[in-house]
C-alpha cells in the first residue's frame, strides 16, 4: 500500500494516478463507511476545448489532492461505463439521443446556444458520465457500499429533451427515473448546493410529489439559469415538496449555515428513502463564474449533515456528484471536504 501511494504522489497527471490505482481495487474494507469513488480516463475526457470553464483537468486537480490528503485510502475505485441507449432514454427524449449520438457525424458545433459544444468523443464521455452514475446506483441498492462520489458528473441543468449550460445528458434524472422503474423507490431527497439553480432537475420533476428538492443557490436574478426563486415549490401534488433558497451575490459561510435548518427540517418532513446530493463547487470565493464567497466548510457541513439524514431515513444511501466548479484549487478542496465526511 505504502509502495502504491508513494507511485501515485510522484506525478501530477491523472492517468499516471488511474493507472496505479487498478479497476476495483479495494482500499478498505466493505462495510458501513465503504465509499466508491468514479475516476477514470473515460469520466476525466468529459470537458470542453479551448479554455471553456469546463475542461478537461478538474478529475486531475480532485485527484492530486486526494492523494495527497490520503482520502484515496479510503475508497473503492470503480471505473465508469458507457450507459445504454435504453438507460438514457430513462430520462431523455429518444430524438435527443440520437442527436448527440450523431452530432459529430453531422458535423454539429453546438448542443444548445452557446454553452455546450460539441467535443471529439461527445457522445461517448457524456454516456459514461450516466453508466458511471448508474453503477454507482447498483453498487448502493445492491447492499456493496452505501455511499459514492463521483466528481465528473452532476450535469444537473441538461433536460430531458436539450442539453444546456455545459450539461449533456442529466445523469441525475436517469438516477431518478431508474431508482423508480428498476429499484421501486419512489421517495428521492435531492439536495443541490450548486452556485447555479438545478433547473433541469427541477422543471423534469415540478409536479412529482416524490421527488423531494432542495437547491440552495445564487440568486437566479444575478446568475444563469435565472431560475430557482423561492416561490417555486412544485406544481399540483407537488406543491410544498419543492424548496428553492437563493443567496444574493457576495453570501457567504455564515448566509448558508442560517439558511441550513430549513434544508434539513424539508428533508425531515418528507423522510426520503434515497438521498442524491449535487455538491458543485461553484459557490467557493474566487470562482470565475459567479459570486458567492464559501469556504469548504460548506461542503464539509452539508455533507456531514445529509448523511445523517440517510442513516436516518434512507438506511444510509447516499450518492454525491461533483457538479460545477471552475476553479480548480476550489473544487479540490470542496470535494475532498465531501469524500472526508463520506469516508467517516
Amino acid at each position: 500500500m505504502n509502495r502504491l501511494r508513494r507511485a501515485i504522489m510522484q506525478t501530477s497527471a491523472a492517468t499516471a494516478m488511474l493507472a496505479s490505482l487498478p479497476p476495483g481495487l479495494r482500499l478498505v474494507q466493505a462495510g458501513d463507511k465503504s465509499v466508491n469513488l468514479y475516476v477514470d480516463d473515460h469520466l476525466a475526457s468529459y470537458g470542453f476545448p479551448d479554455g471553456h470553464p469546463l475542461g478537461i483537468d478538474r478529475q486531475g486537480a480532485f485527484l492530486r489532492e486526494a492523494v495527497e490528503r490520503g482520502l484515496i485510502e479510503h475508497t473503492t475505485r470503480r471505473d465508469s461505463r458507457e450507459a445504454l441507449r435504453e438507460e438514457l432514454v430513462r430520462f431523455h427524449r429518444d430524438e435527443y439521443v440520437e442527436r448527440v449520438f450523431t452530432a459529430e457525424e453531422k458535423g454539429v458545433r453546438l448542443l444548445d446556444d452557446g454553452d455546450t459544444p460539441v467535443f471529439p468523443g461527445v457522445y461517448r464521455a457524456s454516456a459514461h458520465v450516466v453508466g458511471a452514475a448508474l453503477d454507482g446506483l447498483a453498487q448502493v441498492m445492491d447492499g456493496h457500499c452505501l455511499r459514492s462520489l463521483q466528481p465528473i458528473g452532476g450535469l444537473h441543468h441538461a433536460a430531458r429533451g436539450r442539453a444546456a449550460g455545459f450539461c449533456v445528458f442529466n445523469d441525475l434524472g436517469v438516477v431518478i427515473e431508474t431508482l423508480r422503474r428498476v429499484y421501486d423507490v419512489q421517495r428521492v431527497g435531492y439536495l443541490d448546493i450548486d452556485v447555479h439553480h438545478g433547473d433541469g432537475v427541477f422543471y423534469a420533476f415540478e409536479d412529482d410529489p416524490d421527488l423531494i428538492f432542495a437547491d440552495i443557490h445564487q440568486d437566479g436574478r444575478t446568475l444563469y439559469p435565472g431560475t430557482g426563486r423561492a416561490h417555486e415549490t412544485g406544481k399540483g401534488r407537488a406543491e410544498g415538496a419543492k424548496l428553492n433558497i437563493e443567496l444574493p451575490p457576495f453570501s457567504g459561510d455564515a448566509e448558508f449555515m442560517e439558511a441550513w435548518p430549513r434544508i434539513e427540517g424539508h428533508f425531515e418532513a418528507y423522510q426520503p428513502e434515497f438521498f442524491i446530493f449535487q455538491c458543485g463547487a461553484d459557490g467557493l470565493k474566487g470562482d470565475p463564474l459567479a459570486q458567492l464567497e464559501y469556504s469548504p466548510a460548506v461542503h464539509g457541513h452539508a455533507t456531514r449533515r445529509m448523511v445523517m439524514l440517510a442513516d436516518k431515513f434512507a438506511r444510509g444511501r447516499i450518492m454525491a456528484f461533483g457538479g460545477g466548479g471552475y476553479d480548480r484549487a476550489n473544487l479540490a478542496h470542496a470535494w475532498n471536504a465531501v469524500l472526508g465526511e463520506l469516508a467517516g
